[in-house]
């Protein structure tokens, strides 16, 4: 990959970038040299109610502490929303898409701003509050960022949550964080189906209700958005018509003074362990880097149509759909639907349809899209696009090319974006402008981020190497915490290379600098962009009645990047015709869909230690099929076991 073609940065996108290569080096030299100086310019950009005089104030030793503009006093929804009315009140900010052609939404700065004041007052007459905790569980419409920033202007934290995470996911975030108020809709519309989601909230709330953890805590109310006409069951005093309550509330707000440091948001992601954690992001930093990442990686023009095709239920959504377009005056786009239904080709159509600028999605869709019929591809122009973007996990070299020759015509940059949750925003990308692009590579840091590659005993590696990637500073969108538990945070991410925050992910590091995602190097699966830890997995199957023990791994996919593989031991031994089937659904029904494992292989005993450790290792060389050099297995407390698991697999193909 190293040695392949470079793409340099085309003439015609840097005469016009706001950050050309020059520039990109000033920028850079200042975050070295200047780092307070350089993030206080950034920080002049947002309107401010206390201009801060503080910066960054973070230490990754000890007890690891983490604040950027502390003393400084804004609103999230003003910078959105408000700072752009007096010039800008007529322009689109969000366009809605709906899963039906003909199915359509448009709202200027001044209609969202209306939308989300109305329901920012209702929020208040039920008794919300600075610091109270909302779930939105809500399919991707219009009123999902309206709900974001309704929240962010009266100062309560947001838990937005995917809608496809089954009733048992949702009750376990619900008392994680005390949620007070639930935002849900009747149904939602995926691939021509309905998907329930009142009566999810209804059965997550049943299950809270009966949580250990819940010390008698419980939701006061549901808001039900109608979308669908599905019929569902309400529960009053609880339950409660958005229409209604929020159509009578007054189209004006009083923002809430926060400070810098304040919460805006918590997101949950799986992790390696069963429990899910919430990463607790703050106002000024999150907010800052979301602006300053969406308009550096994209060069952002404001007027522009921006389309990220990520759900507001993951941190995409949040930084790229919401607060990223809207803190730039932007034009955001929402579509409700999949890019293959009711035909493929439907996302191109799209882009012409509403002239879209910049396109961001995730390769997993970008290899979904390689295999359909060219034809839906060659029947539209795709003219108006200027950047293409990756994200969710490494692209591959093939992907790539296929994005830049095929759906950009050569004309567009590629952005290969890497970052996390716990970053808040991008990283590492190439900057349209600035920065020649190598398929596959995510490239280069942007200003500020000082990523740092050390060896399996923590020595800082130089040059050309390869190893574990960590980040040797901190930047004001990093996640301040973990809710509830900052000693999770801190073995988390600061244990194993105390002064690092380290990512979880290996990286290689050539001979321009260029860094190249080599992928996880824990328990952490990444399927389609779905951080998924093995342990949550193998805890569901665990649930099932006929299964006495579980080994998930992940293997590659085409697709999906990677996909789930899971070894299950029975109770009996012999499990019912269809057993493994009935097994993935089980996990769908615990977690959600996008956790359902594509191969389920029972197996009479998983590979052992001795000392009762399972080795997987060598279970990942059995499920990719890579089991001439297995390595030692003498350690194996039956060494047998290995070649019955093959003989298994190989019987199944």
């Amino acid at each position: 990959m190293e040695s392949g073609k470079i793409y340099h940065v085309k003439p015609s996108l840097a005469a016009s970038a706001a950050i050309n290569a020059a520039r990109h080096r000033l920028m850079s030299n200042h975050a070295v040299t200047d780092a307070d100086g350089f993030w206080h310019e950034e920080a002049r950009r947002l309107d401010w109610i206390r201009v801060p005089e503080l910066a960054g104030n973070s230490s990754f030793d000890g007890d690891v502490r983490v604040s950027w503009f502390a003393d400084g006093v804004l609103n999230v929804s003003v910078n959105c929303l408000d700072r752009h009315l007096d010039q800008h009140g007529d322009r689109v900010a969000l366009i809605w898409q709906g899963e039906a052609e003909d199915d359509s939404r448009t709202l200027t700065y001044r209609q969202l701003h209306a939308e989300v004041c109305r329901l920012a007052n209702a929020l208040r007459a039920l008794g919300i509050r600075k610091g109270d905790r909302i779930a939105i569980y809500l399919p991707m419409v219009a009123e999902g960022a309206v709900a974001m920033l309704a929240c962010a202007r009266i100062g309560a934290v947001h838990v937005v949550m995917f809608a496809g995470f089954s009733a048992s996911g949702i009750a376990d975030r619900l008392v994680d964080c005390g949620a007070r108020l639930v935002i849900t809709a009747d149904a939602g519309r995926r691939g021509g189906k309905r998907v329930p989601l009142k009566a999810c909230i209804d059965e997550a709330l049943s299950l809270a209700s009966t949580s250990e953890a819940s010390a008698g805590h419980k939701v006061e109310h549901v808001l039900v958005l109608r979308l669908t006409g599905t019929e569902i069951a309400m529960q009053p005093p609880r339950d409660l018509e958005f229409a209604a309550t929020v159509g009578q509330q007054p189209d004006q707000c009083e923002p809430e003074p926060m400070g810098g440091e304040d919460p805006l948001l918590l997101l949950y992601t799986s992790g390696s362990t069963g429990k899910p954690k919430g990463l607790l992001h703050t106002t000024a930093g999150y907010l800052l880097w979301a602006r300053f990442t969406h308009e550096a990686v994209f060069d952002y023009k404001p007027g522009e149509v921006f389309w990220c095709t990520a759900d507001i239920g993951w941190v995409t959504g949040h930084s790229y759909v919401v607060y990223g377009p809207l803190a730039n005056a932007g034009t955001t786009l929402i579509f409700e639907g999949t890019p293959s239904w009711p035909e493929p080709g439907r996302w191109w159509r799209i882009i012409d349809k509403y002239q879209v600028a910049s396109f961001y999605t995730a390769p997993t869709a970008i290899r979904s899209m390689m295999r359909d019929d060219p034809k839906f591809l060659a029947a539209t122009s795709r003219k108006s696009l200027r950047v293409l973007g990756s994200v969710g996990e490494p692209i591959n070299p093939e992907a790539w090319l296929w994005y830049y020759h095929d759906v950009g015509g050569e004309r567009c940059a590629v952005v290969d974006t890497w970052w996390q949750t716990e970053t808040g925003g991008i990283m590492i990308a190439p900057l349209p402008g600035a920065i020649a692009q190598k398929p596959g590579s995510a490239t280069l840091p942007l200003p500020g981020v000082v990523p740092v590659l050390v060896d399996e005993k923590g020595q800082e590696l130089s040059g050309e190497a390869e190893g574990h990637l960590c980040l040797g500073r901190s930047w004001p969108g990093q996640a301040r915490t973990i809710w509830g538990d900052h000693a999770r945070y801190v073995q988390t991410y600061f244990s194993t290379y105390p002064g690092y925050y380290f990512t979880g992910d290996g990286a290689r590091r050539d001979s321009d600098g260029y860094y190249w995602i080599t992928g996880r190097v824990d328990d952490v699966i990444n399927v389609s962009g779905h951080r998924i830890g093995s342990a949550e997995v193998e805890s569901a199957l665990d649930t099932h009645d006929a299964v006495a023990e579980a080994a998930v791994i992940g293997v590659p996919h085409d697709i999906k990047g990677q996909a789930l593989f899971a070894f299950v031991v029975l109770k009996a031994s012999n499990g019912a015709a269809g057993i493994e089937a009935e097994l993935a659904r089980h996990v769908g029904q615990v977690l959600g869909r996008y956790a359902a494992p594509d191969t389920v292989l029972l197996a009479p005993e998983l590979p052992k230690t001795r000392s009762g450790k399972i080795m997987r290792r060598i279970l990942r060389k059995i499920a990719t099929r890579d089991t001439a050099e297995l390595g030692d297995t003498t350690t194996l407390a039956d060494p047998a076991i290995v070649q019955e698991l093959i003989k298994r697999l190989e019987a199944r193909s």
